[in-house]
């Protein structure tokens, strides 16, 4: 596994390097104003060698060897504009730059050369996302990295303790994504979200099995009664210590271990990577454990709704009809459809039993997600206006971007029409915002609710060329943090 950390000074991230780079701006490598960083030879030598490359769109990389220790050094060029659809961090050619570093053995140092204090914690996010801490492989190769930060002066900048717990938060979600399904069912889910949580203080309590059903939770139930491991909703409390009535945020995951699709069973070629379908989940309980570390001024509670979507006798089946815990009643015609289940149940807990006064749920939801928003950036939704405003600069701010996807009951609710129940469970009409629509099915279970409600689709970010990112542990912690 490899590390990732903080140098304390120039020299202790130098002592022991076998690499050294230096990644910033284009306009940060100019002979004239580039800052005192590595001695008159180095810093010369990155100059030099950055002005060989182009940094394009996205950023470019490239290294040389130095005939000295460290033995080699490196420059990652990044775009000096970015679009306003990106984030100013520019945290995404940061990814491929280090991408381009990253190789070699022993220790390598990053000096990150930033035009903004805030943006050292989505930087060295996008750093740390190039060393994901699971690995299967019998000889898995282990870096040990170390970052420095400055400004454009060459002046150091110390990042703060909510920077280096955000980075262990979203380290640790991205290798509950990466697990393999037979490690981390439901129950093992639970366990690792406690020891995540252990020291903390917080209240923890735990529905699991067939008392889901005696609590009104027909979804969550449905989708995991058939696992060898109950389903279960997880509910982890914080109250500040001087809670005045702030805002009580309650933070709603789903958590599918591993998707099958059900009945519908997916084909081959669909079912492989599925064990990403609890990034959600573990993106919010990065996000609560982050916030609970701050201190955050608000009441916040965590709700994870934990299946494994499998099949065995006891199957949820097309034209089931489920009885979910805002009492409304859904007819089943998509059993890949599931997570939607889970999150319907999961806001309404938090809306009628929590009495939250705003619930934002997290999932990897649709595939659709990516044909909407891409690869990159998240799809939301959400009730208000206001809110939706925040979700989109805590995307800025914490380099995991999003963009609104369409709110429109009216428009949307038709397409999950039902003969025999108040609803079904997927679209008639896939072509018509399938990802919105999605939504759409979460918040009908908060009807009669007055909250503001915001959606996370983060099926695309959270899980990118076949590695978990982390992706939401920074947003959503930013976004209750700006509430």
């Amino acid at each position: 596994m490899s590390s990732i950390g903080f140098a304390s000074s120039t020299k202790t991230l130098l002592k022991g390097a076998k690499t050294i780079a230096v990644i910033g701006a284009a306009s940060v490598f100019n002979k004239r104003r580039f800052p005192k960083l590595l001695g008159k030879k180095l810093d010369g030598l990155a100059v030099e060698l950055a002005q060989t490359i182009d940094a394009g769109d996205l950023g470019a990389s490239a290294t040389t060897l130095t005939g000295a220790d460290p033995a080699q050094l490196g420059v990652g060029v990044l775009p000096d504009t970015v679009s306003r659809y990106n984030a100013a961090s520019r945290a995404v050619s940061v990814h491929r730059v280090v991408g381009g570093l990253k190789a070699g053995k022993g220790k390598l140092a990053i000096i990150l050369v930033v035009d903004d204090p805030a943006h050292i914690l989505p930087q060295a996010i996008a750093v740390a996302r190039c060393f994901p801490q699971f690995s299967g492989k019998s000889s898995g190769k282990q870096r040990r990295v170390q970052l420095f930060a400055v400004d454009r002066k060459g002046e150091m900048i110390k990042p703060d303790a909510g920077v280096v717990g955000t980075i262990a938060a979203v380290r640790d979600s991205a290798e509950l994504v990466d697990t393999p399904p037979s490690e981390l069912d439901p129950e093992t889910f639970s366990a690792r979200a406690r020891a995540q949580l252990d020291g903390l203080d917080v209240e923890i309590e735990e529905i699991i099995g067939d008392d889901l059903v005696e609590r009104g939770l027909g979804g969550i139930h449905a989708v995991g009664r058939a696992a060898l491991s109950a389903p279960r909703l997880i509910i982890a409390s914080y109250t500040p210590d001087e809670f005045e009535g702030q805002r009580h945020v309650a933070l709603v995951g789903k958590g599918v271990t591993y998707d099958t699709g059900g009945l519908h069973l997916k084909p081959r070629g669909g079912m492989e990577g599925m064990k990403c379908d609890m990034g959600g989940a573990a993106a919010v309980l990065g996000a609560f454990r982050v916030l609970v570390q701050g201190r955050c001024r608000h009441r916040v509670s965590l709700l994870l709704c934990v299946a494994e979507n499998a099949i065995g006798p006891t199957s949820y089946k097309p034209d089931d009809i489920l009885t979910m815990h805002s009492g409304k009643t859904v007819e089943i015609n998509n059993t890949d459809a599931e997570g939607r289940l889970l999150l319907a149940d999961g806001v309404s807990w938090a809306a009628r039993e929590l009495q939250a006064d705003t619930v934002i749920n997290a999932a990897t939801l649709t595939g659709a997600q990516l044909i909407s928003t891409g690869v990159v950036h998240a799809g939301i939704v959400s009730n208000d206006a206001e809110l939706e405003q925040a979700m989109v600069a805590a995307g800025q701010l914490s380099g995991d971007v999003v963009h609104p996807m369409l709110f429109a009951p009216e428009l949307f609710k038709q397409e999950f029409s039902s003969q025999v129940a108040d609803m079904c469970n997927s679209v008639r009409n896939r072509a018509n915002a399938q990802s919105a629509c999605a939504a759409q099915f979460v918040y009908n279970h908060l009807d009669g609710v007055e909250l503001r409600w915001g959606h996370v689709d983060l099926a695309g970010p959270a899980f990118r060329k076949d590695r978990g990112t982390g992706y939401g542990v920074a947003l959503l912690a930013a976004l209750v943090a700006s509430l």
